[in-house]
């Protein structure tokens, strides 16, 4: 036995919990994909999308208040190097005038140490003063990196908080026919709880539930058929559920060629289904007497149909109609079918 669904179907769960605050439509209603079908609310995601709002407009702030800094600190270290470089460069005429003058023997010995130890002093000093600069400046920038990478990482996670936010009211993923909406005003949702499906209108399969007895032989592709309105359709297996529920399995099937004019979701069909490829073989109705031998032998009617005998035979395959007899019988042969439970251990039956 098999149900006609959609070949496509779109489950619908809850990406956020919270309580049924509204519902915009029910089932039964054809929708586009982006239409709003439920709002649900968070009061817990709310109270956390306002903190982290609040820890981004301290950061942000922070951010700027560092950039101010960072804006004043280049300005005292320009002064800092204008005032040395200014004083070098009067040092610089003074320890030059100097050199003449003590060329000329015209200031002693000790003016002229002293003016050469203060000239290099100020080199010095300017080259430790930019060393300082370019450290405490390599320090200042690592640490604006820093906030400006916190920012964004804050900026990050406050626009994941309000896109959970927008995940309250769930949208139709795609346009389809509502089949099931599973919610009530105030009812309470998990993260992930399924709400319902949506069928996509754009063809049909067929789902089966087969006896778990033929799960070993039954596989992909295989074949089967139905008979609906006077006339015979293909289908093919196209999928296995291989979990067994209640003594059962599912398979998908789709239709082999064009589907069937007017069918319609939830339509049940009888289908044959193929287990193996067609053979010639010769057949064996099924009856009671299975239970009694097993298949090992049966009752064989003599010539002339007033007695029947014990004969081993050999069964293969199976359906619901017959079994396949490989050893012991032959086309025309006669049967009893009929349960042997009565019979007792007798090797002959005779027809009265």
């Amino acid at each position: 036995m098999g149900n006609v669904i959609p070949r496509q179907i779109h489950f619908l769960s809850a990406e956020e919990g919270g309580r049924v605050e509204e519902i915009y439509l029910r089932a039964g209603t054809m929708v586009k994909k982006g239409d709003p079908l439920l709002k649900l609310n968070n009061a817990t995601l709310a109270l956390d999308i306002m903190w982290r709002e609040s820890d981004f407009f301290t950061a942000t702030n922070n951010l700027r208040a560092t950039r101010l800094s960072m804006e004043q600190f280049q300005l005292q270290l320009r002064n800092e190097i204008n005032d040395v470089e200014n004083e070098l460069q009067q040092e610089k005429r003074k320890h030059d005038r100097t050199i003449e003058l003590y060329k000329g023997l015209l200031i002693s010995q000790h003016e002229y140490e002293l003016a050469m130890d203060q000239y290099d002093y100020l080199v010095k000093k300017k080259e430790i003063t930019l060393e300082s600069q370019r450290n405490d400046t390599a320090f200042r920038k690592a640490q604006l990196d820093g906030i400006e990478d916190s920012v964004r990482r804050l900026d990050a996670s406050l626009s994941a908080a309000r896109k959970r936010l927008e995940n309250l009211v769930v949208r139709a993923p795609v346009s389809g026919f509502v089949t099931a909406l599973n919610a009530e005003i105030g009812e309470s949702k998990t993260m992930g709880q399924s709400l319902g499906q949506i069928d996509i209108l754009e063809g049909f399969k067929v789902r089966a539930q087969i006896d778990e007895h033929y799960l070993p032989r039954t596989a992909v592709d295989r074949t089967g058929s139905f008979t609906l309105a006077g006339r015979a359709f293909g289908l093919v297996v196209k999928k296995i559920y291989p979990e067994v529920l209640e003594g059962r399995f599912e398979v998908d099937l789709e239709f082999a060629g064009d589907e069937p004019p007017g069918i319609t979701r939830g339509q049940t069909l009888h289908i044959d289904l193929n287990l193996s490829e067609v053979s010639e073989a010769v057949l064996l109705p099924r009856g009671g007497f299975y239970t009694s031998t097993g298949g090992n032998w049966v009752f064989l009617v003599e010539a002339g149909g007033k007695a029947a005998v014990k004969r081993p035979v050999k069964l293969g395959r199976y359906n619901t109609d017959a079994f396949e007899v490989l050893e012991g019988l032959e086309p025309g042969d006669e049967v009893v079918t009929s349960s042997y439970e009565s019979f007792g251990d007798i090797g002959r039956l005779v027809f009265k």
